[in-house]
């Protein structure tokens, strides 16, 4: 009999609430996290201190470990220093550098991760990719998501509301890259996966239409849990592909190309992402993206972000080639550096009608 069903990857436990951490203890007993005790806790110098001193009394087995910044070489020197000790799993408390270290050096030693976000700044929190600082700029590293997700709005309200701001940009571009994908799907042939699109979609919709703010705990309940399903989404199609496209292409250049002046990634993919959908004539939909994005707080023009309109035209022709292989509107335009100029004061104009 043939199989019906798959399984989803997907954390065992998902706690998005004020005073979560209060009950971290308690989670990290459970059974299929940890049944020992013994834990690595991964932590920053910023927000990392002060979690340090509110848990390590209720957690007497694990050990501390602090992580210099978002590079390969610090997932690589945590892994080492916790290979071979022993414990039940790898748990990171910070934001999303902090996070994607951690993912990567429990990945390298084969241990389970538990994510503790200290902000909401990407989708990364639950996402099987770790995105880390290399010699050559960025790259993307694939590595199991985390067995348990917890999220302390508590928290989140005393992080700087940037990095709140930066999430919302990135859930409200998985409806870019969605339509970047069923692009591909008309003119390639590639295969959508329609559950994981489904959850992307989701997440995207929630945030784009919720009427509330950055200062609405229902509001960054919904971003948090819109961040979470992002994340599962790429779990299950094996790729980023529900939650990246032009708008993900186009950011990815900003920091490749001005490495010492990129904005936030979710700032970055919110401005992409608008571009992106007024390329594949979707002006109306354009216009809304901008409509909310100013809303929150972001920017909508790359002049908003330190860049002139030359530096945007010339960053969003170098964006295919972050991802070759990828088909997007980008790709399929296959515009010029003036072409991509003109269609941006075109823009210009749609947005501020």
């Amino acid at each position: 009999m043939p199989v019906l069903t798959r399984l989803i990857p997907s954390p065992v436990v998902v706690d998005i609430s004020r005073g979560a951490t209060d009950r971290l203890a308690g989670l990290l007993a459970d059974q299929r996290v940890s049944a020992s005790g013994r834990l690595a806790m991964a932590i920053s110098n910023g927000s990392g201190r002060a979690l340090r001193e509110k848990l390590a009394p209720l957690l007497p087995d694990a050990d501390w470990y602090t992580v210099g910044d978002g590079t390969i070489d610090s997932a690589v020197q945590l892994a080492d220093a916790i290979r071979g000790r022993r414990y039940d799993a790898v748990v990171g408390l910070g934001g999303g550098k902090i996070i994607d270290v951690t993912k990567y050096a429990a990945a390298r030693v084969g241990l389970p991760m538990v994510a503790v976000a200290t902000n909401l700044s990407h989708d990364g929190i639950c996402s099987p990719i770790s995105t880390l600082d290399n010699d050559n700029g960025r790259g993307s590293y694939g590595v199991p998501g985390p067995i348990a997700m917890v999220i302390d709005l508590d928290i989140i309200r005393d992080a700087p509301i940037r990095f709140v701001r930066s999430g919302i940009g990135e859930a409200i571009s998985n409806l870019s890259a969605l339509a970047d994908w069923d692009l591909s799907h008309r003119v390639t042939g590639e295969q959508v996966d329609g559950l994981a699109a489904a959850m992307a979609r989701t997440a995207g919709e929630s945030v784009l239409r919720h009427p509330g703010g950055v200062g609405d705990d229902e509001f960054l309940t919904v971003l948090a849990e819109a961040l979470v399903l992002s994340g599962i989404a790429m779990s299950i199609s094996g790729d980023s592909r529900p939650s990246s496209g032009a708008c993900h292409e186009i950011s990815h250049a900003f920091d490749l190309l001005h490495p010492t002046r990129r904005a936030l990634h979710g700032e970055q993919c919110g401005l992409g992402a608008a571009f992106a959908t007024y390329l594949r004539g979707a002006h109306d939909e354009a216009g809304l993206f901008a409509e909310v994005l100013r809303r929150h707080g972001l920017p909508v023009l790359p002049d908003e972000i330190g860049f002139t309109p030359d530096e945007f035209a010339a960053t969003v022709a170098y964006a295919p080639q972050t991802r070759p292989g990828r088909f997007t509107v980008l790709e399929h335009l296959d515009l010029s550096t003036d072409q991509i100029r003109d269609a941006y004061a075109d823009y210009v104009k749609t947005i501020h009608r």
